[in-house]
């Protein structure tokens, strides 16, 4: 048979539900992609009727993981729509608490998500603990929980797992596969920084809870402003949040960093993971409010990866289609006018080679017409990619001052060119270069704010809704996976419309109307798979983009009905 179609459903170690599925060719590389989810997005619909002051506790419901980031959109984008300027004490709380969950998000991605699709488990069981140890100094002065007596009892830990025919949450991987690179000791640094991580998540959610009272779905932010007045004026409070941040930065400085240095000097030859920048569009929005004029990432985009000239955007020139979407209009729409009326046409019957090289029946996308919930956002008519790899290389461009040190520098101890950022490589490194230049400067918010509370203790605008007249309004910003914007219409003092344009609706976009791929689609086409039996290779470039479903589509019945029942089989990867 000359060619072949791959289903890979579903993607494991992302939020949401996924489904992959590629032909390829007589000599394993992918010809053909096709990217989409299978559950409804309805957020939209549930937010109709509803007072816009509940907006963002209804959003922040989006999704588990990234309940702030839709919460502050909810927020913001009624202030947008009523004209409030919420007092500069609430802006630094709520980058302060956007700190937290970025400090969270990035490290959790890599260690608990996408740092397997590096690092063999059953490799670092074979570790010297002594050369292991050695080999950390390479990469960082200072490592991080790399000790010998440390690696020894990571090593057993592990190892006691595998004893018993277990490896726990390490199990059902594609261990020793050919893409692999790390040595034992190697993997076993990272193993450590894994269990680490484990534990650092914890700490970095109570920074959050510091000021939103809880995590995940914090409770202080509320239309014009925020409601953690006591948190504020307590000395006490405000160190508790700044000593957790700090061990969280610290380790973002010390393991985090220094893990993807090691990754990206070794893995700079492997090529499923270079020259794949996916959709060489890139758009960001200027984001992190660090004072009272003070932003650490600008925003802009660039255009077929021509980091030559930067260009401003035009939010009037973002739309988003369904021709390739289960939804009944297909036209491209502003987000303003978008429509979320769904038109479910289901899967086909089609012959496919199974696992064990047999021909049977299976349930595969309609690629002649529609295949996912998720809608094809674009900027002028074009796909764009969103996320780290975007919001750094174009504030890289720009010459942002707070980008360009910490991107030389990695790219001067790594070896790496400038061009192999544009990669799957390129977007996992990004990731933490965003993560460490957080790290390094989110505290500036820290004492601006203190400083202000000296002079200024207001924390929530005043406002007024006038039934009587009409509003609109957005929220656009940079957040963990990239541009986010949510956008409301206000009639009669109630929500009219409401659309929300996330990350993973940016990237992981079906075809549109011209046929466009979006970034995922982009990424896999011409790769090439070792074994076919263990697509490693197309799950590494997909976990590259942190992909959360569920933030780009949703179901739900208000009346509580259960509406479908789905059993996964949990030895798939």
């Amino acid at each position: 048979m000359s060619e072949q179609r791959i289903i890979v459903d579903p993607i494991t170690r992302i939020e949401g539900h996924l489904r992959v599925e590629v032909v390829v060719d007589e000599n394993n590389v992918v010809k053909q992609a096709y990217i989409g989810s299978t559950l409804w997005r309805g957020i939209e619909t549930i937010l109709k009727g509803r007072d816009p002051r509940d907006a963002g506790f209804l959003t922040q419901r989006i999704c588990g993981v990234c309940t702030f980031s839709h919460y502050r959109a909810g927020i913001e984008a009624v202030e947008n729509a009523l004209g409030i300027t919420p007092p500069l004490n609430a802006i630094l709380t709520r980058t302060l608490m956007n700190a937290a969950l970025f400090l969270h998000d990035h490290p959790v991605h890599f260690y608990q998500l996408h740092a397997l699709d590096f690092v063999d488990i059953l490799s670092a069981l074979k570790a010297d603990v002594r050369k292991a140890s050695e080999e950390a100094f390479k990469w960082s002065s200072t490592p991080y929980a790399c000790g010998a007596d440390h690696l020894k009892a990571v090593k057993e830990k592990v190892a006691a797992f595998a004893q018993k025919g277990s490896l726990g949450v390490f199990a059902n991987a594609y261990w020793g596969h050919s893409t692999y690179h790390l040595s034992p000791e190697q993997n076993l640094i990272a193993l450590s920084h894994y269990l680490e991580c484990l534990r650092l998540q914890r700490v970095i959610a109570q920074a959050m809870a510091v000021f939103g009272a809880k995590n995940p779905h914090p409770q202080s932010l509320t239309v014009g402003g925020v409601t953690c007045v006591m948190d504020l004026q307590n000395p006490a409070r405000l160190g508790e949040y700044m000593v957790k941040f700090q061990e969280m930065a610290d380790f973002v400085n010390r393991a985090y960093y220094a893990d993807l240095l090691m990754a990206g000097s070794v893995y700079a030859k492997e090529p499923s993971v270079l020259n794949d920048v996916g959709v060489p569009n890139l758009i960001t929005h200027r984001d992190f409010q660090v004072g009272a004029n003070e932003f650490l990432f600008e925003g802009g985009y660039i255009l077929n990866g021509d980091v030559s000239k930067v260009y401003e955007i035009d939010e009037e020139l973002i739309t988003e289609e369904a021709t390739s979407s289960w939804y009944a209009d297909s036209e491209p729409l502003h987000p303003y006018d978008g429509k979320t009326n769904p038109n479910y046409t289901g899967l086909k019957e089609m012959q496919t080679l199974n696992a064990h090289g047999k021909m049977e029946s299976s349930k595969v996308f309609d690629i002649s017409g529609k295949y996912s919930w998720i809608k094809s956002p674009r900027y002028n008519s074009l796909p764009m990619q969103v996320g780290p790899l975007a919001n750094i290389v174009v504030n890289y461009a720009k010459g942002n001052k707070n980008v360009v040190p910490v991107v030389d520098e990695f790219l001067k101890a790594s070896g790496l060119p400038l061009g192999a950022v544009f990669s799957t490589l390129g977007r996992t490194a990004t990731r933490m270069i965003e993560a460490k230049i957080i790290a390094d400067n989110a505290l500036k918010a820290f004492n601006a704010l203190v400083e202000n509370l000296k002079i200024d203790d207001s924390t929530c605008a005043r406002y007024v809704i006038d039934k009587n007249k009409s509003y609109k309004g957005r929220f656009i910003g940079n957040v963990p996976r990239g541009l986010l914007s949510h956008w409301c219409r206000i009639e009669n003092g109630v929500i009219e419309n409401w659309q929300a344009v996330v990350p993973s609706t940016w990237n992981a976009s079906p075809k549109d109307s011209k046929n466009q791929m979006g970034s995922y689609e982009v990424c896999l086409i011409g790769l090439k798979i070792a074994d076919l039996k263990q697509p490693l290779e197309i799950i590494r470039k997909i976990h590259s983009y942190d992909p959360c479903i569920a933030c780009a589509v949703h179901v739900m019945d208000t009346k509580g009905n259960e509406l479908s029942s789905y059993k996964v089989n949990p030895n798939l990867v």
